[in-house]
């Protein structure tokens, strides 16, 4: 008879790091901003939201500020707080706070991100973007759309 031998071990995976991400949807004129990652960087040219990770100690909305000064050099006026949404990646998870922001003060430059487009809340679906950013973006775009049925 032959016998399977499954070996068992003590060891495990090691943890996946868990990143905790505050994000940006920035308002003008009607459009949206996304920005696309450099090559260079983990998930490469795909679209997103501007922002960052979460300093320890660090309040979301402090953190969506400073990340957008050493990002793009604007200042933003923090709005309104959609749904976090949580997304596993092979390599970590991270999960999304995103708020409804405005541009308050100076010029887009960009210093992480290869390109920007400002676009109809109706069309992001268009573009390459990180699969952490889908449910953001469909409840952005429920709320703006149901929104502009009634105006």
């Amino acid at each position: 008879m032959n016998a399977i031998v499954v070996a068992m071990s003590n060891e495990t995976a090691p943890a996946k790091r868990h990143v905790h991400v505050a994000c940006a949807i920035i308002e003008r004129d009607g459009l949206v901003l996304s920005a696309r990652r450099k090559a260079s960087s983990n998930l490469p040219l795909k679209w997103e939201f501007p922002g960052g990770k979460l300093e320890p100690g660090e309040e979301l909305e402090e953190c969506l500020r400073r990340e957008l000064i050493e990002e793009m050099e604007v200042e933003i006026a923090v709005g309104r707080p959609l749904t976090p949404a949580t997304h596993s990646y092979p390599n970590l998870t991270v999960t999304l706070y995103p708020f409804v922001c405005s541009i308050t003060a100076g010029e887009i430059v960009l210093h992480e991100h290869s390109a920007i487009t400002w676009l109809p809340p109706a069309t992001m679906h268009e573009l390459d973007w990180a699969e952490a950013d889908f449910p953001i973006i469909a409840e952005y775009q429920q709320t703006v759309l149901t929104q502009s049925a009634y105006w």
